[in-house]
């Protein structure tokens, strides 16, 4: 018999200016400077998927955008309840 799932723990990602004091401890700059430094690179990172639909941090991550289908109207069931979708158009996620 499978065994039951474990409720999952809510996880809290690190903020921004965890981020920053974590950077300017490692570096030893100051955390005013690292916090530029990351609004920055938000920005530049921004601005890239929206050009190209990708961007590399090296080391890190890899971030795509992908084409989420278009839903079709209809009745759907969802946990048991039976609900009225709307259609909606495809779109860039």
């Amino acid at each position: 018999a499978p065994k039951a799932m474990k409720a999952m723990k809510a996880v809290t990602s690190i903020s921004k200016t965890g981020l920053a004091e974590a950077v300017a401890t490692a570096t030893e700059l100051k955390k005013s400077d690292i916090m530029k430094v990351l609004t920055s690179l938000a920005e530049v990172v921004q601005k890239e998927v929206k050009k190209t639909g990708k961007v590399t941090l090296p080391g890190m991550c890899m971030v795509k955008t992908r084409l989420k289908p278009a839903t079709k109207a209809g009745k759907r069931e969802m946990f048991g309840k039976v609900c009225v979708v709307k259609e909606k158009p495809a779109r860039t996620v």
